[in-house]
């Protein structure tokens, strides 16, 4: 990724409080000089500001021109939301849709359900490693295994998340998704909060996102997550059939 693209990125994941200058070029791997020149750049084409109360860059109003209109073309929201209401509206949890980007997973749409304890790891917008999270780790699971392969020769999943997110624990998660078609995560970001997510495919059988569930650890209890699991693969499949029917570029 180059380095324009990530400081983009990171100003978009740090919404709505922003980041620092100093905090970007920590996740550039730039010197801060450097950082501060390209975020001026980015600032003059109206892609980014500086957010008067704190000085924190924020998205820029360029940014939303673009993203509308890409939106015709690339946005699956729409489609998506009935399915991620009814999951909600199913189990009492919060539901969620993410899409894959590249070799992260980036939540568009959130659902509450009626159970007042909630889990906030996962909010619109935010990102994850391929991998990580259920939604992440039901995408990986079945992406062709050239993909996979290529894909863990090079992350450093442990780095950042933990010696559970190592290539062996994260090999024998996706063999368990592979096993019964939904994935399970035990609380492996935020202690107590569980999760679980299912692919769903483009017209080529690839998975170009996730429908997923989270919440606290009780409320995904092994007796249940076979019920939870059904609901998931049931509205993986739906959403699947909808992307097809839709014949838009993101799910051909």
């Amino acid at each position: 990724m180059s380095k324009v693209a990530l400081l983009l990125r990171s100003v978009a994941n740090a919404e709505p409080d922003g980041i620092t200058t100093s905090a970007l070029a920590r996740v550039a791997a730039l010197n801060r000089s450097t950082a501060h020149r390209l975020l001026h750049e980015l600032q003059t084409e109206g892609l980014i500001e500086r957010d008067d109360a704190t000085a924190n860059w924020v998205v820029g109003p360029e940014m939303y021109l673009l993203g509308s209109a890409a939106g015709p073309r690339y946005d699956v929201t729409a489609l998506a939301q009935p399915f991620v209401r009814k999951l909600a509206v199913g189990t009492g949890e919060s539901a969620f849709f993410s899409v894959r980007r590249g070799l992260e997973t980036v939540c568009l749409v959130r659902e509450d359900g009626s159970f007042p304890l909630r889990s906030h790891v996962l909010y619109e917008g935010v990102r994850f490693p391929l991998g990580v999270a259920s939604a992440g780790l039901a995408i990986l699971a079945f992406m062709s295994p050239r993909e996979v392969e290529a894909y863990l020769n090079e992350a450093d999943l442990a780095a950042d998340f933990g010696q559970e997110h190592a290539r062996g624990p994260v090999e024998s998660r996706m063999a368990a998704t592979q096993r019964v078609g939904y994935a399970v995560n035990t609380g492996l970001v935020v202690e107590g909060s569980w999760g679980m997510g299912a692919a769903v495919f483009n017209g080529a059988g690839s998975p170009i996102g996730a429908l997923s569930l989270t919440g606290v650890e009780h409320r995904f209890a092994p007796a249940r997550q076979p019920e939870l699991g059904r609901m998931l693969l049931d509205a993986a499949h739906g959403l699947t059939n909808a992307l097809k029917s839709s014949a838009g570029p993101e799910h051909r």
